[in-house]
């Protein structure tokens, strides 16, 4: 759709096809003026055309008229006189401005309703093409049960004839022990497959959910809610139908052993991560007071699972969550995202520093990611120099299991498996189930469940890290739904009220966007951007400082750039601190390149419902008008995982550059800011079960009685790449960080 030209959030990469949201040319603001400014019946037409053409006069909708009318009509699509008169007196439209907007939304649903038939009834003729295929080539090359061999008679010696039944007595005799083998390991091993020939019933890999055997998965009968078809007779009393490695995507007799290895942990896992997403009680404790957290039975969780507890480090702490919301995306491009590295890592830019694809086993089948399987690497973090980055590797396995039922799960690669045993962290099955809902929603199910090693966690964020604060579903889901919510905002208008161009806006976006990275990197470090870490014997060690020569580097000054970062406890709410940092009349109380005058916010770019989450352009109040005061761009949001302020200075004529749509990969920018953290469970959770399905996140709800405050700086020395990095300059920063949280502290007078 054009309209998606506009979303730049998620970088170039991100597809947004299977999105089902509205064009700006099919449906905006003025949807409804259009037809009333200019509407007159039939029988006058000609007469008052001439009157039409004079008095048309376009009307456009407010952000919030739009949002009114999107709730009201979730819940009616079809008003009565009655409360669209209620309506237009609440919102000061004309009472048949409200009617056309219904109409045109019912006819704009109507279309979505339309291409998503479209999309299922094309997706069933791929699945009928695809096992069209496999029945061929099952037709043209037949096997025999017996033997292995071709069913086709031909001409066998009597010793080639005995040969045959013996390898197939010894591959029986095989599976036998490698099943036994299983019972003790407490991880998956398959037979040696055959390769000489087209795989058997014996030694074909059966997708069907639990068949592998982790887990003594089948005393569990409860019906699932959201009508999920296993295929393995575990909640229906339909027969088993085995799922072949070509209907993987995959040739039957052409994957490697250890590869087998990797398909039989995926399903496990995600046999595993369907019945943790729908079981509640006693698997699921849910807490009584006004939060709703669920906490993770682990003594049920033993019996229910006991090989994915049998596997688990003794010294090691487990992190596990689950949540519920709505987001605005549709399950197919929820999907494509996820199953695509660079776009995952898009999707969620503070929570992942780094995400890679080593290796592809499945594709899926019928052109979809149904089936697919992938062997992955990522690097998570939470912004703070206090916990490090929790590197893993992992398999990725997405399977559909109704029309518009989708699950992904992850799952580390444990001992005999290829582990590698310098991680930190592993990754138990963990997840999400997408489920399509009306008027392009998504109904989200997110479970989280790690085991880490504690020690390496600063005491600062030990607790909150194993409440799930840190790395957790709440803040997988609150992600999600601000991203998603972004890209609503950009589909929703055509002119944005600053008057910046589309290509304009686009590019200020994709500069904060990049301003964010590497605002976030200079705090984590990882695999992807080098750092230097120093060590200063008088500089306290929760101050972290690192630095880099900057050499020809597109988008940073030349030189010797320094980046400093620490966390504190602050002794106010998430919510109070961030008010007061993204203020920019209370900015000269703290920010020393304001000098000491309030800001003035020059432009304002909306990514997201009200004015906490957007973009931003800061001047300092000018002493005269003849003054060239800098400019300072900043990107700010929050939600109730967390809240962000970061900021750069930047100059004027560059920013006139991008704001005309030019490329602003070029401009320099070295970013500061904020990034804070609710020192405890909020009494608000993303989950709301509702049966109607309609979950909506309120960001106001309350907050924890404190938060983490991270600092972090990116400051250049020196701009000759060449020279030497002295102490002075590191502890004029320090220095800078240490004068910044007291200058907070004083304004919010919490000394």
């Amino acid at each position: 759709m054009d309209g998606y030209r506009e979303a730049c959030l998620l970088g170039d990469s991100f597809d947004p096809n299977g999105v089902v949201r509205m064009r700006e040319d099919e449906y905006d603001s003025r949807s409804g003026s259009d037809n009333i400014d200019g509407a007159v019946s039939g029988d006058d037409q000609d007469a008052n055309n001439e009157q039409r053409r004079k008095r048309k006069k376009y009307h456009r909708h407010t952000p919030h008229q739009i949002q009114e009318l999107e709730i009201f009509f979730k819940e009616c699509p079809h008003p009565d006189d009655k409360q669209r008169s209620e309506l237009s007196r609440r919102l000061g439209l004309e009472s048949k401005q409200v009617k056309f907007w219904f109409q045109n939304r019912r006819t704009q649903m109507k279309t979505q309703i339309e291409r998503h038939e479209n999309a299922i009834l094309k997706h069933e003729n791929d699945k009928l093409r695809a096992e069209n295929s496999v029945m061929k080539d099952a037709i043209s090359n037949p096997t025999c049960n017996t033997c292995g061999g071709p069913s086709i008679p031909v001409h066998l010696s009597f010793e080639e004839h005995q040969l045959r039944i013996d390898n197939a007595r010894l591959r029986d005799e095989l599976h036998r022990l490698y099943t036994v083998t299983n019972k003790f390991l407490g991880w998956p091993v398959l037979p040696f497959v055959n390769h000489s020939s087209s795989v058997s019933s014996d030694s074909c890999l059966e997708l069907s959910v639990g068949r592998n055997g982790m887990g003594n998965l089948s005393n569990i009968s409860d019906p699932m809610p959201m009508g999920l078809n296993l295929g393995n007779g575990l909640f229906n009393g339909d027969p088993v139908m085995p799922i072949s490695k070509s209907q993987m995507g995959m040739p039957g007799n052409d994957i490697p052993i250890d590869r087998t290895i990797y398909v039989d942990l995926a399903l496990a896992a995600m046999d595993e991560l369907v019945k943790v997403a729908q079981i509640d009680t006693p698997l699921w404790i849910r807490s009584r007071d006004s939060s709703g957290k669920e906490t993770l039975n682990f003594d049920e969780y033993s019996r229910t699972f006991p090989s994915s507890a049998a596997m688990k480090h003794t010294n090691w702490t487990t992190e596990a969550t689950r949540d519920t919301t709505m987001v605005i995306i549709n399950s197919m491009a929820l999907i494509e995202t996820l199953m695509d590295a660079n776009r995952w890592a898009e999707m969620f830019p503070c929570l992942i520093a780094r995400a890679t694809t080593i290796d592809v086993i499945s594709n899926g089948m019928g052109g979809t990611r149904n089936g697919s399987l992938q062997l992955m690497h990522a690097e998570l973090r939470v912004l703070s120099p206090l916990v490090p980055v929790r590197t893993l590797k992992f398999l990725r396995f997405c399977k559909q299991h109704a029309d518009g039922l989708w699950a992904v799960v992850d799952v580390s690669l444990g001992e005999g498996a290829d582990a590698d045993m310098f991680f930190s962290c592993r990754r138990l099955p963990s997840g999400c189930i997408v489920q399509d809902m009306p008027n392009g929603f998504s109904k989200v199910t997110w479970v989280e469940h790690t085991e880490y090693d504690e020690t390496v966690v600063h005491q600062l964020y030990r607790q909150i890290i194993s409440w799930g604060i840190g790395f957790g579903s709440q803040r997988w889901l609150a992600t999600l739904q601000r991203q998603c919510d972004c890209l609503a905002i950009l589909m929703s208008s055509t002119e944005d009220p600053a008057g910046i161009s589309p290509h304009g806006r686009r590019s200020m976006l994709k500069l904060s966007q990049r301003m964010v990275d590497n605002f976030c990197s200079g705090i984590c470090t990882s695999t992807l951007h080098k750092w230097d870490k120093l060590v200063v014997g008088n500089i306290s060690e929760d101050v972290k400082m690192m630095a880099r020569n900057s050499i020809n580097d597109p988008g940073e000054p030349p030189g010797i750039v320094l980046s400093a970062s620490t966390s504190v406890w602050m002794p106010v709410t998430q919510q109070r601190l961030f008010a007061f940092l993204q203020d920019e009349c209370l900015r000269s109380e703290w920010d020393i390149l304001s000098n000491g005058r309030p800001m003035i916010e020059m432009l304002c770019i909306s990514k997201g419902q009200g004015l906490d989450n957007r973009v931003s352009l800061l001047r300092a109040n000018p002493m005269n008008a003849n003054e060239n005061t800098m400019l300072i761009l900043q990107e700010s949001w929050t939600d109730i995982s967390g809240s962000l302020v970061v900021y750069a200075p930047v100059d004027t004529a560059s920013v006139n550059l991008v704001m005309r749509g030019e490329d602003s990969a070029y401009v320099s920018l070295l970013p500061s800011g904020f990034a804070i953290l609710p020192d405890g469970p909020s009494n608000y959770a993303c989950t709301n079960n509702d049966k109607d399905g309609s979950i909506m996140s309120d960001i106001n709800s309350g907050y924890a009685s404190g938060c983490l405050l991270t600092v972090a700086f990116q400051i250049l020395v020196n701009n000759l790449p060449t020279a030497k990095l002295t102490v002075e300059s590191v502890e004029t920063v320090n220095n800078l960080i240490s004068c910044t949280i007291q200058k907070i502290k004083v304004a919010l007078r919490v000394l």
